[in-house]
């Protein structure tokens, strides 16, 4: 079996700093090859991986600015051109290399990481019939799409160390943009008079100076940038919790998944797939509203630790993550075999 893998180019598979979908990329890459598969991987040429790796786009669009659309078009037909060569070709790029999925012989798998917009529906459905759709959570999922399955994001459990959370502090961890509660972790902190530590993507600038940037004071509200693994593991280890507000219907939740992988308790608004990631008064608090994530932050002492570890262990490794996929490659290829 030879899996074509393609990765998007916004940043380095895997990226330096942010980028998730080239972090998922990355960790199910090696997941495979430590399982036998033959891959190749079609990412950024800076990307780093044990597979044999086919690039066209030299660095990220996202520290060296290009035209995107000539990247994009060159990196998807790169791969589309050899096809022939491949049992299987599995996209995590949206939806644009589905326009190619009628011209060649080889199935399709589509990874699905959410919908930027609405208005790109048409286009999984146009190909409905004839690809193979994966939702990384059950709540994230179109009525007017046919899924295969739905596979949870893995991360590498080699990089996540559990810690003790002696830090003494809440952790915000992700974007800063309002989506994600950037404004709401420095109100939750505050109120239950805990200090919240900041890290992340500064991706609303305008929200960032007014909501964000007037509290930070490097004693109760401390932003540490855009932090690198070896910060972040550290971060998220002697954090007490991680503080997840999120305003919107968020698909999966990395994070989440990272903060839990290091024996961290979550709090989240009970939004999207939270649901499905984490277990309510078990690896952390299912919340409504600041109200009940202040009461949730007094709550903590409930929260075994050990066992937030062992949860992310058992469903959201690497090598869980990795079986899943070879299972739908396997199931695929004798689908398109006619078996």
């Amino acid at each position: 079996m030879r899996i074509a893998i393609l990765s998007p180019v916004t940043w380095r598979t895997p990226p330096r700093n942010y980028g998730p979908w080239e972090q998922v990329v990355s960790v199910l890459t090696e997941g495979l090859v430590k399982n036998g598969i033959d891959v190749t991987l079609f990412a950024t040429g800076d990307s780093v991986t044990t597979a044999k790796l086919e690039s066209v786009c030299p660095r990220p669009l996202g520290e060296y600015p290009a035209d995107a659309k000539v990247c994009e078009c060159l990196h998807i037909s790169h791969l589309m051109e050899q096809a022939a060569d491949f049992t299987l070709i599995h996209n995590h790029f949206d939806f644009l290399p589905l326009t190619w999925s009628r011209m060649v012989r080889t199935p399709f798998i589509t990874t699905i990481h959410g919908f930027s917009s609405q208005q790109i529906i048409p286009v999984y459905k146009k190909y409905n019939e004839n690809s193979f759709y994966v939702s990384i959570s059950n709540s994230d999922r179109s009525p007017e799409l046919h899924y295969l399955d739905t596979v949870y994001n893995g991360i590498n459990e080699e990089l996540f160390k559990p810690g003790q959370g002696n830090g003494d502090y809440l952790l915000y961890f992700g974007r800063i943009h309002p989506h994600k509660g950037a404004h709401e972790a420095i109100n939750i902190a505050r109120q239950a008079n805990k200090p919240l530590v900041m890290a992340g993507l500064i991706q609303d600038e305008g929200y960032y100076q007014e909501k964000v940037a007037p509290f930070i004071n490097g004693i109760d509200v401390i932003y540490k940038g855009n932090v690198g693994p070896e910060d972040r593991n550290k971060l998220l280890g002697n954090a007490l919790a991680l503080l997840h507000p999120i305003s919107f219907e968020e698909p999966f939740g990395l994070s989440v998944v990272e903060a839990m992988m290091c024996g961290t308790p979550v709090i989240a608004f009970e939004r999207g797939a939270m649901k499905e990631l984490i277990v309510d008064g078990v690896h952390g608090f299912l919340v409504k509203d600041t109200a009940g994530a202040i009461a949730a932050v007094h709550k903590l002492q409930y929260i075994d630790r050990e066992a937030c570890r062992a949860h992310a262990l058992a469903n959201f490794s690497s090598q869980t993550m990795a079986r899943r996929y070879i299972a739908l490659y396997e199931k695929v290829s004798l689908h398109a075999n006619g078996l």
